[in-house]
């Protein structure tokens, strides 16, 4: 039996018309949480849902609306892939100032391309800070590019590092060997 590593419910044994009606219960109580991911359903056509990007961002935008970070961050990849880069820098400011350091990270590569260099660094720094992945990687790729100092690149990565490490725990290793 498959037990959640975090709250250790039972995970398996449910259908997917199961996780569906589960889903769909609990966007209906209004958790933004479940808004979101059945957004994430539609967008992707997953749990028998079919692929509607409409019904995918009416969803987000709810969640969005009721305060659910990672929806904005949704909305703006949507708008960043349809080309329409001001809603998609709406959208990864909105969730980047409610802390989603992935849509801060989206918001420097987004400077970044259009030659704020200096701005893009400032977001970067942000988002490293609080562990995320890809914006220490473009760090890396600026300060190969002379665009970082030494300095604040160890700086960046010691910040990376200490974020990294306050959130290990042994719930959060046990949920990465399981889904990874």
């Amino acid at each position: 039996m498959n037990k959640c590593p975090f709250c250790n419910a039972d995970c398996g044994g449910k259908s997917e018309e199961e996780d569906n009606k589960d889903l769909m219960k609990r966007a209906e109580a209004n958790d933004a949480g479940a808004i979101c991911q059945l957004g994430n359903c539609y967008y992707k056509g997953l749990l028998g849902l079919p692929q509607d990007l409409t019904k995918a961002m009416e969803l987000y935008t709810k969640a969005a609306n009721l305060g659910f970070s990672q929806a904005h961050g949704s909305l703006g990849d949507i708008y960043y892939e349809g080309g329409c880069l001001k809603k998609a820098k709406f959208h990864y400011e909105a969730a980047a100032m409610a802390g989603h350091e992935e849509a801060r990270c989206n918001l420097g590569a987004m400077e970044a391309h259009s030659g704020n260099i200096e701005r893009a660094l400032k977001h970067l720094r942000i988002a490293a800070s609080a562990g995320c992945y890809n914006a220490m990687n473009y760090l890396r790729l600026f300060f190969d590019q002379g665009h970082v100092s030494r300095d604040s690149i160890d700086s960046s990565l010691i910040a990376y590092n200490a974020s990294c490490a306050e959130m290990r725990s042994e719930a959060r290793d046990v949920y990465i060997r399981y889904f990874y």
